[in-house]
């Protein structure tokens, strides 16, 4: 629609086929994979069980640290990482980073990040009295702000989207943080027991990768092509 008015532009309805086509079989494989990887050992978790979790408060990105800050941020990550013998799957930190970290957890693959952006937009969208007291802008402006993904281009998760992803996918979201004073915050759903444990790391206010047990660190291997791209 351009200037209020509908304009067709000869291609649009075999596009709109495709894309269609693209989210569904993408939604069909991400339930496959979230079934088979849905129950995880916790091996993480034993590791740090010694570490007190604080609280968690959803909240929106104010302020990013300063290159310098960054870099010591990261040395003290790293430290950490090392101290705990973790390893990180590093994602593409395309503005995607948080939903590709989270798609790596969930479905052993970080290509499914569309898939979890659109889920936990539709979570806050649908649920936004359990959000909206913690974003100071119009909620409806933020979560239409929050289902923009891209190279480059996509809106960088925070917080209040890490609540709702626990909320929607049932699960204890556990991040290894490179905060001075604050290494490991925990995410649990507000109104249900979680059923899985997500492990991530997260380079203060800058980048979020997925995060194993070293002995446990996953072989990479490339998304599972489309059924029509098979022959």
């Amino acid at each position: 629609m351009r200037n209020g008015a509908f304009v067709n532009d000869g291609c649009s309805s075999s596009t709109s086929i495709n894309s269609q086509h693209d989210v569904e079989d993408d939604q069909m494989i991400a339930v496959v994979l979230s079934e088979e990887y849905a129950k995880l050992d916790g091996a993480v978790g034993r590791r740090l069980s010694s570490l007190a979790p604080v609280a968690h408060i959803p909240r929106i990105n104010l302020h990013f640290p300063s290159s310098s800050d960054s870099n010591l941020d990261y040395q003290r990550l790293f430290q950490r990482l090392n101290v705990y013998r973790l390893y990180e799957v590093r994602v593409a930190g395309d503005g995607n980073c948080q939903f590709r970290a989270l798609s790596d957890q969930i479905y052993r693959s970080p290509e499914y990040h569309k898939h979890v952006r659109k889920e936990v937009a539709k979570q806050l969208k649908d649920n936004h009295a359990l959000y909206e007291g913690y974003v100071p802008m119009k909620f409806k402006h933020y979560y239409k702000k929050m289902a923009k993904w891209g190279l480059l281009l996509g809106e960088w998760g925070d917080h209040v989207t890490l609540q709702a992803a626990a909320d929607k996918f049932a699960a204890k979201i556990c991040l290894l943080t490179s905060f001075r004073d604050t290494c490991f915050i925990e995410i649990v759903p507000q109104h249900q027991v979680p059923v899985r444990e997500l492990w991530l790391s997260f380079w203060s206010e800058v980048h979020y990768n997925s995060l194993y047990e070293l002995r446990d660190a996953p072989v990479q291997n490339k998304p599972r092509k489309k059924h029509w791209l098979l022959f």
